[in-house]
Parts: C-alpha cells; structure tokens; sequence
C-alpha cells in the first residue's frame, strides 16, 4: 500500500463519535493521539468500562458540545506535552481522511489549553500516511 501525504494540519471525521470536519494537528512527535473531552463519565455496559463525555465539534464554537460514549479499551498513563503524567482512558474508533477509512486509539483528555481539539500520533499514521512538515492541508480544506 501507498503512503499518503499529508500536512501538519488536516481534516479528518470520526464518523462512530458523529464528528465530521474536525481539524487536527498531525504530530510525529507524539505516539497516541488525542482528543479533547470534557466531563468524562465512567458506566457499565455489558459487563465492559464504557465512559461517556462532552466533545467540542466545533473548533470555532467551542461552546457547542455534544455528548458521545464509548467503550473503554484500556486506561494509559501518558505523558503529555508539559511532562506531567496523567490517567487517560484509551478508546478505539475510525478516523476518515479523504477517501481513506482506518481503525485509530484515541487517548481522552483535556486539550482546551491547545489550539486543536485533536493531535494525531504516529501509531494512528503508521503505514498509511507521511507528514511533510513544510505544507498544511494537502488533503484539502472544505
């Protein structure tokens, strides 16, 4: 399978969580990606960790929020940007970019001090996508 390129900033829908047009920040830098979520509620579902959560499908109205749930595949100490370590859920769901359509983990947390409500990470891209870091949007804007 070919890589496809793409730049620092795209668009992507996360069709399962009902968000479409959302920009992300395309990161190799970090190794999972991220979502920004409010009010995380934890439930069971089946026998299974689900949680449920605001999310902000608007990066120009970030007072709009929906609420979405999903189940939980695991709970990550992750690293962040500033070096703080924190607990986050970690969920699975697809991600479309262009005419492409893959599974990706998703980490859940607070991303309201950053200026994209998502950052896609290295094992989200790995074999499918090459980021050059000189353009933005090479998969088009709507």
């Amino acid at each position: 399978m070919s890589k496809v390129s793409v730049g620092t900033l795209e668009i992507c829908s996360l069709p399962e969580l009902m968000i479409e047009s959302l920009h992300i920040r395309v990161d190799t830098g970090a190794t999972t990606s991220s979502l920004h979520v409010d009010n995380i509620t934890e439930f069971q579902k089946n026998n299974e960790l689900w949680v449920s959560f605001d999310i902000h499908p608007d990066l120009h109205d970030v007072a709009q929020t929906v609420r979405r749930e999903a189940k939980v595949d695991a709970i990550k100490k992750v690293k962040s940007s500033t070096a703080n370590k924190e607990r986050r859920y970690t969920i699975t769901t697809n991600i479309v970019m262009a005419d492409m359509q893959w599974p990706i983990q998703l980490t859940l947390t607070d991303r309201s001090k950053m200026t994209y409500l998502m950052l896609l990470g290295r094992q989200a891209m790995s074999g499918k996508l090459i980021v050059d870091p000189e353009f933005e949007y090479l998969l088009g804007k709507l």
